[in-house]
């Protein structure tokens, strides 16, 4: 809503500069987003008057004037100007003015004539870009008066950012009334009196569709000029307010509906047909706009219409074909009340907006129809002349205002400042909210201009506003804190977070709505849980792993020559699930399960002098895994998964489930994500990261241990895995650990075997162990493996 402050200042006029003013507005939940000055600095700029124009005896372009300029001395001025004449009014800028862009007037010669002064275009005030000649001022302007002050130029342009409630401020008799009211200050609002009837002509008027327009005032005026011009305090307002001007009767309906609130719409009566019908529009129906556009109306569309043909969209744009022009006499004026359902959205689908349309979906005054009509008549006659007819209204069933209950003790509890009843009382006569008492509680029913007032939360925040929220204490908030037990069976987000992050991986928080493609790409997923109303059309489904958002995240750092890159995300993913009722599946059909992912990609370390530069791999990972799963320890097998590298991917096994996936990204993917390098990524449920293992104490041995090493070579077939778990099984008592560390193949190994050493760690926590029973130990191994493995002893 953009308006002129000296416009608002007739109807309500506060001791506030324009700063205070603004903050006035802002607080009180009308926000200023835009404040501009009409135009920019300038002075000693007055309404002149040209009384002679002789042509310059040296140049054929310039004009020689003798102005008058108020004080009684007339001054010689050289004017290059072609529409300069004698008898005009125009600025003239005396000598020693300022004019925008540090323009000083100084007393010259032009081509050898004095010039005391300069005559002034609009552009040359900075208050237009038309320069095509001189600003002509209406024959009534004073001479001598200062041109800021006879054209208001000191006026501010204030644009409101409203929300959608508060369509009784989209006028300027409703921000008049909130500024009455914060202020105190008592408003002088238009009179409006009914206007006198001297014609008997009227058209029937039919509510087809009551419930969608439920109030419909109809008029007609007869013998008006079209032609008589917009007097230039309306046009000034208008124009300020951000419409243009176009002709005396379209500049009356849009000057109404800024002060007002109220849209208007004029038809010329000779183009109409029998009585005015509002009612839905008819299968196939068409109709030539306003604004040249024709449309196929859809039949939730409402329409006016007569008896032949369809004249409008209701509340949205009038039709072509029964529009005034400057030819019209008789016009048929209407003032109507529409249902904000019936309007909401209607413009937007055949993609144009509208002021009315503007308003009517947020909800217009159906109390101010008639008033509206009425000063609308009074405009037309004042300016247009013409004879009024009878105002017709049809009217079905108004919104009913129903009471809100608002208790004064729930004031106190939700803004936290105690209101005494007398207090409350006086805010809501200063908003003009009549109410009742009913012991300590109010009944308000809200007027008709009021739709965002249904809830005894809505009167809090009128009180709030009034009150001012700068005047709400904001105290620090207290309480009784106690430690909250935490188990130690589990390990927090937070834990498993700190884990991640001193391992050097970033988290990353993304959108739980994904690409379709990640869904097939990523999850082979050719059925994902599909948006009803998604925000962007590319962001359509659920996600059912969290691989797509970390690669998007690569992609993004890639493109902004980040080489190394370690992220984590930990979110909700969405599957289907016919099994419900679990911690994972509150909602029948789904399944939301916790799961933490990662993805590592570029050098295992940054650039440095200490190290050689390697990319990270699979193993480089599997590490980072193992560390954050200590002290558990899992299994890693080998598994297919339609976003992993088919031979470096792995599922993670813990205590016999599957938690998790980790591997190289799917070459197809690489390419198809245009990735220089295959990063290495991975996915775990969330939940079995949480699970933690009490301590257990073990006594620490102060005996030497025994170390042995020993190599075996075994069928290339041979899973290490299938043999640690053996040894493992198959261990003394004495044997504390057993660890792989050498693979080899070649030279000396058959082809087909693969040679595998073992370190074995014995030791006893109660004694020295001898060689014999080592010996036995190892011996015990070694057959074991024979028997199992085939295995064979490396020399």
């Amino acid at each position: 809503m953009k308006f002129s402050e000296s416009w608002l200042r007739t109807f309500v006029n506060p001791t506030l500069s324009g700063e205070e003013f603004s903050h006035l507005l802002t607080m009180a939940g009308l926000e200023v987003e835009e404040e501009e000055t009409v135009a920019p600095p300038f002075n000693d700029v007055v309404v002149a008057q040209v009384l002679e124009v002789s042509k310059h005896p040296d140049a054929d372009r310039l004009n020689v004037c003798r102005v008058d300029i108020g004080d009684g001395s007339p001054k010689q001025i050289v004017c290059g100007a072609p529409n300069v004449a004698a008898g005009l009014k125009v600025p003239c800028a005396l000598v020693g003015a300022e004019l925008p862009g540090n323009f000083i007037i100084k007393l010259a010669k032009v081509r050898g004539i004095e010039s005391s002064g300069m005559l002034c275009s609009a552009k040359e005030l900075g208050i237009a870009e038309d320069a095509s000649g001189l600003l002509v001022l209406p024959t009534d302007a004073p001479v001598g008066q200062g041109i800021r002050d006879y054209l208001d130029l000191n006026d501010r342009l204030l644009t409101l950012k409203l929300t959608p409630n508060r369509a009784d401020c989209l006028s300027l008799t409703g921000i008049a009334r909130e500024v009455s009211a914060l202020t105190g200050t008592p408003a002088r609002y238009i009179e409006i009196a009914e206007v006198p009837v001297t014609i008997n002509a009227t058209r029937e008027i039919v509510l087809d569709a009551p419930q969608a327009c439920p109030r419909y005032c109809g008029r007609v005026v007869t013998g008006l000029n079209a032609k008589a011009p917009t007097p230039e305090w309306m046009k000034r307002r208008i124009e300020r307010s951000g419409i243009r001007a176009i002709s005396s009767l379209v500049d009356i309906t849009n000057y109404v509906m800024l002060e007002l609130g109220q849209p208007l719409h004029a038809f010329d009566n000779a183009k109409l047909s029998g009585a005015i019908h509002a009612r839905m529009a008819n299968p196939g129906e068409k109709l030539l706009l306003l604004n040249e556009q024709i449309i196929s109306v859809d039949p939730d569309v409402l329409m006016i219409a007569d008896e032949q043909k369809p004249l409008a969209m209701a509340g949205i744009m009038g039709g072509e074909e029964s529009g005034i022009t400057l030819e019209t006499s008789d016009l048929f004026l209407e003032s109507a009340y529409f249902a904000p359902t019936t309007i909401a959205g209607r413009a937007r689908r055949y993609g144009f907006g509208s002021d009315a349309s503007h308003r009517f979906e947020r909800g217009v005054d159906f109390g101010a129809t008639r008033q509206a009509i009425e000063r609308a008549t009074q405009l037309i006659l004042e300016i247009c002349g013409g004879q009024a007819g009878p105002l017709v209204e049809a009217s079905a069933d108004l919104p009913q205002r129903q009471p809100v209950r608002l208790r004064v003790a729930r004031v106190a509890k939700v803004l936290g400042v105690q209101f005494s009843a007398a207090q409350v009382a006086e805010l809501f006569d200063r908003l003009a909210l009549p109410f009742v008492r009913d012991g300590e509680d109010f009944l308000v029913t809200p007027p008709s201009y009021r739709f965002d007032i249904e809830i005894e939360e809505d009167l809090i925040e009128e009180v709030a506003r009034l009150y001012g929220y700068d005047n709400i204490p904001a105290p620090a908030p207290h309480g009784s804190l106690a430690m909250m037990p935490q188990t130690e069976s589990a390990r927090s987000l937070s834990r498993i977070r700190q884990v991640l992050a001193a391992g050097g991986y970033q988290e990353v928080v993304n959108y739980a709505f994904v690409e379709e493609a990640w869904e097939a790409d990523f999850a082979a997923n050719a059925a994902p849980i599909r948006l009803a109303n998604p925000i962007a059309s590319q962001m359509c489904v659920m996600r059912s792993n969290l691989f797509g958002g970390l690669i998007a995240n690569l992609g993004t750092n890639l493109k902004r020559k980040q080489g190394r890159v370690r992220v984590f995300e930990t979110g909700r993913c969405f599957l289907r699930d016919t099994a419900a009722g679990s911690a994972t599946s509150p909602v029948d059909g789904f399944r939301q399960p916790w799961r933490l992912a990662g993805l590592a990609y570029g050098g295992t370390l940054p650039e440095q002098w200490g190290s050689t530069t390697r990319n990270v791999d699979f193993f480089d990972v599997k590490g980072d895994l193992e560390a954050l799963l200590a002290p558990h320890v899992a299994l890693f097998e080998k598994v297919a998964h339609p976003a992993l590298h088919p031979g470096r991917s792995a599922q993670i096994v813990l205590d016999g489930t599957v938690i998790g996936v980790i591997g190289e990204l799917h070459p197809q993917w690489v390419q198809k994500y245009e990735l220089p390098l295959p990063p290495v990524v991975f996915e775990l449920d969330l939940e079995a990261l949480k699970r933690a293992e009490l301590p257990q104490y073990a006594e620490v041995s102060r005996f030497p241990p025994v170390v042995r090493d020993l190599a075996i070579v075994v069928d290339q077939n041979v899973v290490l895995q299938a043999l640690l778990d053996g040894l493992s099984a198959h261990r003394e008592s004495l044997v504390q650990d057993i660890r792989l560390f050498d693979v080899y193949t070649g030279k000396g190994i058959e082809s087909g075997k693969k040679s595998l050493a073992f370190r074995i760690v014995m030791q006893d926590t109660q004694r020295t162990l001898q060689d014999a029973e080592v010996d036995a130990a190892m011996q015990h191994l070694v057959a074991y493996l024979q028997s199992a493995f085939a295995a064979q002893l490396r020399v």
